[in-house]
């Protein structure tokens, strides 16, 4: 192999693709990034046998060839060289990374062992506005899981309704829906939130679309010259549907900026009840209210103006309520419930397709 590329494209591709090789697992080739150049294309590739991401980019190649060199010491060297051209040049295992003024020899690790994700063939595709689906994945993404004892949780799930494809997110505490575009075909299948949360760093500014492939067992999601492949979580989704009310008794729509403001400032008395603050909605007075009470510290009560149809009052996390408020963007918010044990609706105003639930606490 022997090739030139400028460092400001191979630091951009190494630093895409490097997150996911795995320094931890017991096959030391996964801690390496896959350099291959075929067919006057270059292509940087990781891999944790989960989540495989191949970015492109443009070079002058003399000589196709493959190697694997470790991802970390790569990345770190090519990140604090100038900005200038490289020449890359393989030598059995060993590839040395020159410019004018830095020569290094790099000892790599054949590449026939490289775990590579199988093709997906005969499976769907289509197509979603780029800006928009990264937006729209940001507002749900972090209402998953964290928690492997119920794998399917710890994903975000596709699927059609109603024409729309829409993605949802929970946690069991707490769950987002969002729509993310239309299909005229079935979907249905769970994408781990690790691999969402890289195909949302990976999407750029200057991304048009994303190109979605998927069948029974994986994923891809093309990005401009970055494509990302991820095995599907197994199991089904619970039909969380049933959980999202049709009617509400009360309704307060207000602000969200002040909705927040108000529910920050009660959490910092919410700590000792483990974030639990008290939501009353009053239609006498048009306001929305949060109390939290702290034995050791004190009390706070904090009142925001609403629109308000109905009344009463129900307990919630603090937390679970300011992550769902900073996800929305519009300036107005609508929250509903139905009872105190009832589960709790946040919706936009401006944004019909997202709507976020939250249960809540036994006072």
């Amino acid at each position: 192999m022997k090739l030139q590329v400028t460092q400001q494209n191979l630091n951009k591709a190494l630093s895409t693709v490097a997150r996911v090789a795995s320094t931890r697992s017991s096959l030391p080739i996964l801690a390496n990034v896959l350099i291959k150049a075929e067919k006057s294309r270059l292509s940087i590739s990781a891999t944790n046998l989960d989540i495989a991401i191949t970015h492109h980019i443009g070079s002058k190649i003399d000589k196709d060839g493959v190697v694997t060199i470790p991802a970390r010491l790569t990345q770190d060297f090519v990140s604090n060289l100038p900005d200038s051209v490289l020449d890359l040049t393989l030598d059995g295992h060993k590839l040395s990374i020159e410019t004018d003024k830095y020569q290094s020899t790099i000892n790599g690790i054949p590449a026939d062992d490289f775990p590579v994700m199988p093709a997906i063939s005969g499976g769907a595709k289509w197509r979603v506005e780029a800006k928009e689906f990264k937006k729209s994945l940001s507002q749900v993404v972090f209402a998953a899981s964290n928690d492997d004892a119920r794998p399917v949780l710890t994903g975000v799930y596709f699927n059609s309704h109603r024409g729309d494809v829409v993605v949802a997110a929970t946690d069991s505490y707490r769950l987002a829906e969002n729509r993310v575009g239309k299909s005229k075909q079935p979907i249905n299948f769970l994408v781990p939130a690790t691999a969402i949360n890289d195909v949302l760093r990976i999407i750029a500014e200057e991304d048009k679309e994303v190109v979605i492939t998927h069948d029974d067992q994986q994923v891809s999601f093309e990005m401009g010259d970055v494509t990302l492949v991820a095995r599907l979580v197994e199991g089904n989704y619970p039909d969380y549907r049933k959980l999202l009310p049709s009617k509400f008794e009360t309704i307060a729509k207000t602000k969200r900026a002040d909705f927040a403001n108000i529910t920050k400032v009660s959490s910092l008395f919410a700590r000792e009840s483990a974030g639990s603050v008290t939501i009353n909605v009053d239609k006498k007075n048009s306001l929305v209210s949060i109390k939290a009470i702290a034995s050791q510290i004190g009390e706070n009560t904090a009142a925001a103006s609403a629109e308000v149809t109905g009344g009463g009052e129900v307990t919630l996390n603090s937390r679970y309520l300011i992550d769902a408020l900073n996800a929305f963007s519009g300036e107005g918010v609508e929250f509903c419930f139905n009872g105190k044990l009832e589960p709790c609706i946040l919706r936009s105003t401006t944004e019909p397709g997202y709507t976020h639930l939250i249960m809540p606490l036994r006072s």
